[in-house]
């Protein structure tokens, strides 16, 4: 996470379908985060979490809950910058449309950040991180 977070060109992370552990970790420090509408993203899954909080893997719809993973909960808490939008159904049943939002977000932001300097970027990026 450091490297990343030091890394000197903008970093958008885009989380699919379910971004968990290591990798919820690793991509929490990008510039830009956006989420699927019926993504989750979260540092633990809600069974591995039920497990340590209610020492009872059964209560996972609980422990998701609580644990506020789904794209509009984290939207609300500043955590993503964005949600794309899902056909009826999900992703998968308009491939292309989704792949091309998901374009259009990247190609958007990129133009922003690129306008920014190297010290500018990364200060940005460690505020951001810090305010989560």
């Amino acid at each position: 996470m450091l490297e990343m977070a030091k890394l000197k060109v903008p970093i958008i992370a885009v989380v699919i379908g379910e971004g968990s552990s290591g990798g919820a970790l690793a991509i929490c420090v990008g510039d830009r985060i956006v989420m699927l509408e019926n993504a989750i993203y979260s540092i633990l899954s809600p069974e591995g979490f039920a497990s340590i909080l209610y020492k009872d893997s059964t209560k996972a719809s609980e422990a998701a809950e609580n644990m506020k993973i789904t794209a509009n909960d984290l939207k609300e808490l500043n955590i993503i910058d964005k949600i794309i939008e899902e056909p009826e159904g999900g992703a998968q049943n308009d491939f292309a449309k989704v792949t091309h939002s998901i374009k259009e977000y990247i190609i958007q932001e990129l133009k922003e950040l690129c306008t920014l300097d190297v010290h500018t970027l990364i200060e940005n990026r460690y505020e951001k991180f810090r305010k989560m």
